[in-house]
């Protein structure tokens, strides 16, 4: 995979250069504080290494989504007075992102300063990928780094763009995402075994047959796995189910059938006669065979058999990457075929990857997250990572 073989912020000479860093500070904010800090935390390494090699460093984001629009309640002064106290030392906040504010504090700017560009997103061109914009961004530095894998899927200024007019090279956090997850898919470990899971078959198309095609064991669970069921013939009752993506089951069944990959499915089933409201309200469920849902219920998560079979095919596995849910995770009585999977997981030797979105919000609420070799990062960009796809905040970035 030589499209991920990508030079890194080490392989550069930063000393008394202008370096303008694409990180991911969209953090959740509360009446103006910061409730959870982790993207922060996760740039950190990348910016570090900048200060200590005398760079001067210009850091650049997005935050929310204000549409193109000046909108305060989306600035990222937050951001970047947290960063300040993480790192001891004071970030400066420009009060635009390619303005005369901006323009003169990183003229300025003195080896081993870090100042926060506003959020990049006040400008529609960010999200078009306008090149003048990128351009005058491009000029304020010499270098450009991307750490911010969660926005890598995109196409766009801050992300791309700039890389047109700088040499531009990853961030630790990318040159990680990029190593781990590159090698599991273009040469794992064997047996390796892929987990999908979550409501839509829909979201998932390209990574199912992509994945069929580098595992040896696919198991797919969450509410996508009852459209497979219906596939094969069986009545699912009141359950999820994708009326146009029948024929593509019935094709990745035949695929994993003539590429001789297993393809497991779930076998029992929680079955309730609503969907959970409130989510996480309490429920009445009773667990049965796959072959005798009712027509008045519905499949909210696996059972306690499939449960079990699935996590003996992790156990036996020496590479699994995992995305998506089992069931309804978010409700406790419909979370514990996730929680088997999480456990699993936590507990094998092999290389392990949750990428990103609700199956990387399941591992770190449940405990786990610290027995995985790698929870990713990004949402959308590990989705199209296991899609097999270059994704344009990577391809833009000098190879080695």
């Amino acid at each position: 995979m030589s499209s991920y073989n990508k030079k890194c912020v080490e392989d550069i000479d930063v000393k008394g250069k202008k370096v303008i860093v694409r990180v991911d500070f969209n953090v959740p904010l509360k009446d103006g504080v910061i409730t959870d800090d982790k993207r922060i935390v996760a740039a950190l390494p990348t910016i570090k290494y900048l200060v200590d090699n005398k760079a001067k460093v210009i850091l650049v984001s997005h935050m929310g989504k204000p549409k193109g629009q000046v909108n305060p309640k989306f600035s990222l002064a937050p951001a970047s007075k947290r960063l300040g106290e993480l790192l001891g030392m004071e970030v400066l906040q420009a009060t635009d992102v390619v303005g005369e504010d901006a323009k003169a504090k990183a003229a300025s700017l003195q080896e081993g300063q870090v100042m926060m560009l506003e959020n990049a997103r006040f400008h529609a061109e960010e999200e078009k990928n306008d090149p003048a914009f990128a351009k005058e961004l491009a000029d304020m530095a010499e270098i450009f780094v991307n750490d911010a894998f969660g926005t890598a899927h995109r196409a766009h200024a801050t992300t791309a763009g700039i890389a047109d007019y700088l040499p531009a090279v990853s961030g630790y956090l990318i040159q990680k995402e990029i190593s781990i997850m590159g090698k599991a898919l273009a040469n794992p470990e064997r047996p390796f075994v892929g987990i999908l899971g979550g409501a839509k078959v829909a979201d998932k198309l390209n990574v199912i047959s992509n994945l069929l095609e580098k595992c040896d064991t696919l198991i797919i669970g969450g509410g996508m796995a009852y459209t497979f069921l219906k596939a094969m013939g069986k009545e699912i009752g009141e359950s999820l189910l994708d009326d146009s993506k029948l024929d593509y089951c019935k094709e990745m069944i035949a695929k994993a059938e003539k590429l001789g990959k297993k393809l497991l499915l779930p076998i029992d089933a929680k079955i309730a006669a609503s969907f959970p409201d409130p989510i996480d309200g309490p429920i009445e469920v009773k667990c049965v065979s796959v072959d005798e849902i009712p027509a008045d219920m519905q499949g909210l998560d696996i059972g306690c058999k499939t449960a079990e079979l699935f996590a003996n095919a992790v156990k036996s596995a020496k590479t699994v990457v995992w995305n998506g849910p089992m069931g309804v995770f978010e409700n406790p009585t419909l979370a514990e075929g996730t929680i088997a999977i999480a456990k699993a997981m936590a507990e094998t030797d092999a290389i392990t990857i949750v990428g990103g979105g609700d199956s990387a919000a399941a591992v770190k609420k449940m405990g786990f997250a610290d027995k995985i070799t790698h929870v990713s990062t990004g949402g959308g960009a590990s989705l199209e990572f296991l899609e097999g796809l270059v994704l344009p905040g990577i391809a833009c970035l000098q190879d080695k």
